[in-house]
């Protein structure tokens, strides 16, 4: 039974966190004196992006040492929070400094030190349960979410047990969470081993190993040919003329208008939905696609790919495949753009914003089947990443299921029920 507020352990007691703690906030900069790079007399400040679980010391900016007092340096165990942010995933975060920092944090954090009375690690946990975060998701349903203030933390009320209790609990915890941590880890290897997977299955597929036994390394199979993709293919870019692209008269009609965005969402599968449409004039300035017509994004981020699910129009950042009849399988091709997306980004030339076009992809050169083989192998390929994504979706319920074991061992250890 779960320890409700009336119910505390023996020797337990409610405190706020202003009662074993105090709140620092970060330092205001300008950015004519802010520099990306260390200077003399400049200290490196933390901000918001430098919390995720533990501090990282990546993207630092570098401040006078005159704007930082010495209550804002940070010392072993102070816990740093992410106070302000444009992303309400990120406000309210927290991280531990493992070790003392000869830095402060800026102005959108804030950091909590607590008093030498108290376990530090006692209470840095209390942030990362869910107590805590049912605080900031109800502070979420304000419209104020993305400016956490210095009560929500010191107001916060939390159990707090006899010093020599804490420091079982905390060591409780770091047991319990080793165990789990392991676990976890073996998982994300295991996830990596089906990304190494799904690649090594796509480069088999086009170099004929799924098809064909005794392939010799770096020859294709007999009946294969290399073809650049204009010899198999009808490639040409999308169509949006007008200028601006944005005039309103251009939306609101029947027409399907489909986005790189669209693109990067059907995830290399098939364009299924869609939430743009071109009107009369806006088809006028356009060309409508045919269902199953292969997209490819030429520009951002390049090389990703869907195939329509239904007539559809789109801008000149994407590239229409539409291959020749019986000669080549979109499926096919769709495929082989996945396993060749990476060479495919170092095709592109290296100017400002990278992007590729119609001549680049014209000389790709594609390792062709015969046709019958090509639906075989969109077989062979799909069964194998079939077994790939169920083996996908089992680890991340293992994850989703071991995160849920952590906010349960920090929930028994706060209602006393770790001791």
């Amino acid at each position: 039974m779960e320890r409700g507020i009336n119910k505390l352990p023996k020797d337990w007691k409610i405190v706020k966190v202003a009662d074993i703690a105090n709140l620092y906030r970060g330092i205001n900069y300008t950015k004519d004196v802010a520099s990306n790079a260390p200077f003399n007399g400049g200290l490196p400040i933390l901000r918001g992006n430098n919390i995720n679980g533990d501090l990282n010391f990546e993207d630092l900016v570098y401040v006078p040492q005159s704007l930082i007092k010495n209550e804002q340096i940070i010392k072993k165990d102070d816990i740093i929070f992410a106070m302000s942010s444009g992303s309400k995933h990120l406000v309210g975060k927290s991280a531990v400094a493992k070790n003392d920092f000869q830095g402060s944090y800026g102005a959108f954090c804030a950091m909590l030190r607590v008093n030498n009375e108290v376990n530090k690690k006692f209470v840095s946990y209390i942030f990362k349960g869910n107590a805590y975060r049912k605080l900031i998701s109800e502070i979420a349903k304000g419209t104020n979410i993305n400016n956490l203030k210095r009560e929500h933390i010191l107001d916060f009320e939390v159990l707090l047990p006899p010093i020599k209790t804490q420091q079982f609990i905390v060591s409780k915890i770091e047991e319990l969470f080793s165990e789990l941590d392991k676990g976890i880890e073996n998982l994300k290897k295991a996830q990596q081993q089906l990304k190494t997977y799904r690649q090594a299955v796509l480069k088999w597929a086009f170099e004929g190993k799924l098809t064909n036994k005794n392939v010799k390394e770096g020859e294709l199979p007999k009946g294969w040919e290399l073809r650049e993709l204009k010899e198999v293919c009808e490639i040409k870019r999308g169509k949006s003329k007008h200028r601006p692209r944005n005039e309103p008269f251009l939306y609101g009609g029947k027409y399907p208008f489909i986005q790189t965005g669209d693109i990067r969402s059907a995830n290399g599968g098939y364009i299924i939905t869609y939430s743009q449409t071109y009107s009369e004039i806006g088809l006028q300035q356009s060309k409508l696609w045919p269902k199953g017509t292969l997209c490819i994004t030429i520009a951002a981020n390049i090389g990703e790919t869907a195939i329509l699910g239904f007539d559809a129009c789109f801008p000149d950042s994407v590239v229409g495949l539409l291959a020749k009849e019986n000669v080549l399988v979109n499926k096919y091709t769709n495929y082989f753009f996945i396993s060749y997306k990476q060479r495919l980004e170092e095709l592109a030339p290296a100017t400002a914003q990278k992007n590729i076009n119609v001549d680049i992809l014209e000389k790709v050169k594609i390792p062709l089947a015969p046709f019958e083989e090509q639906v075989f192998i969109i077989q062979e390929i799909e069964n194998r990443l079939s077994v790939a994504d169920k083996m996908e979706e089992s680890i991340n319920q293992s994850l989703q299921q071991a995160e849920a074991l952590r906010q349960s061992i920090l929930k028994r250890a706060f209602e006393g029920r770790l001791v």
